[in-house]
């Protein structure tokens, strides 16, 4: 299954961030490009403006290793998962969709957090909670989770949801806090979950752990 170039000899890519989802651009592909694509396992388009084959990062040493590809069901616009390496604009933004029209918060909040540890770990903020418990070890983070996780109990046996939020909140912060002083990722976690719960098509898979 592959594009019909004879058909248009440039199709639209969509280039989407596999961790957080955001798209990053949009870009044409000509038949030489995407060969090129599935031999590299990185980004080609081909440039309208300067009329010629461009490998995304070559000057600036910003890749796109791709990590999936989809076309969509008239085999005329590309879907591309890719991990972005620096950023994806030329503007020096990371995605080229930043001029706000109607305004619309896509943030993916577990892997900020995630990106927010792993950066208090690496450079240190004076009065951060988060430092004060990496520092702090294993022995005060796994108590500190054993709470909060106590603490949700409470609060879905009291029936009160908003408390409930709060302290589900509360855990998974602690929980991301355990998982960066592991050497535990979100990729891991989930490719974990994948695993247990495979999917294909609308047909579920259930593996030795049960149905969740």
């Amino acid at each position: 299954m592959k594009p019909d170039f004879k058909k248009m000899e440039l199709i639209p890519a969509i280039v989407q961030d596999y961790q957080t989802n955001q798209i990053l651009m949009l870009a044409y592909v000509n038949e030489e490009a995407y060969n090129k694509m599935l031999e590299t396992k990185q980004t080609y388009f081909y440039s309208r403006s300067r009329k010629q084959l461009w490998h995304k990062g070559e000057t600036s040493g910003h890749f796109q290793n791709i990590k999936g590809m989809y076309l969509d069901c008239d085999l005329d616009t590309l879907l591309i998962f890719v991990e972005q390496i620096g950023v994806a604009c030329h503007t020096g933004a990371y995605s080229c969709f930043f001029n706000e029209v109607l305004p619309f918060d896509n943030t993916n909040i577990f892997r900020s957090l995630e990106k927010l540890i792993a950066n208090r770990k690496q450079n240190p903020v004076e009065k951060s909670y988060t430092n004060y418990l990496l520092d702090q070890g294993v022995d005060k983070i796994c108590k500190k989770v054993g709470e909060e996780a106590s603490e949700t109990i409470i609060a879905a046996k009291n029936n009160d949801k908003d408390e409930l939020i709060g302290e589900i909140s509360d855990l998974f912060y602690h929980v991301f806090v355990l998982m960066n002083n592991q050497g535990v990722s979100l990729d891991d976690v989930e490719n974990k979950l994948k695993e247990r719960h495979k999917i294909t098509g609308n047909k579920k898979e259930f593996h030795t752990r049960g149905e969740y």
